[in-house]
């Protein structure tokens, strides 16, 4: 039973983890370099901002959307 925990250790710290300890390695050398990756996760989820804000606008400009003042029947 040992061994399957060790076992799992070694797949996290050896295999899954290596590219974080690529990613500590090149900090030293380059910063910019390092967080490169940072800053294309920003981007990529700013331009998703800007698209799922431009799909809201379509379906608001569209005017599909029941805007009564009662929300439910009951009301």
């Amino acid at each position: 039973m040992k061994d399957f925990f060790y076992a799992i250790q070694d797949l996290f710290v050896d295999i899954l983890f290596a590219p974080f300890d690529a990613l500590r390695a090149l900090e030293l050398e380059s910063w910019f370099a390092a967080n490169a990756v940072s800053w294309l996760f920003i981007i990529v989820g700013f331009v998703a901002f800007l698209y799922w804000m431009k799909q809201l606008k379509g379906y608001n400009d569209s005017n599909d959307d029941d805007k009564s003042i009662t929300s439910h029947s009951y009301l």
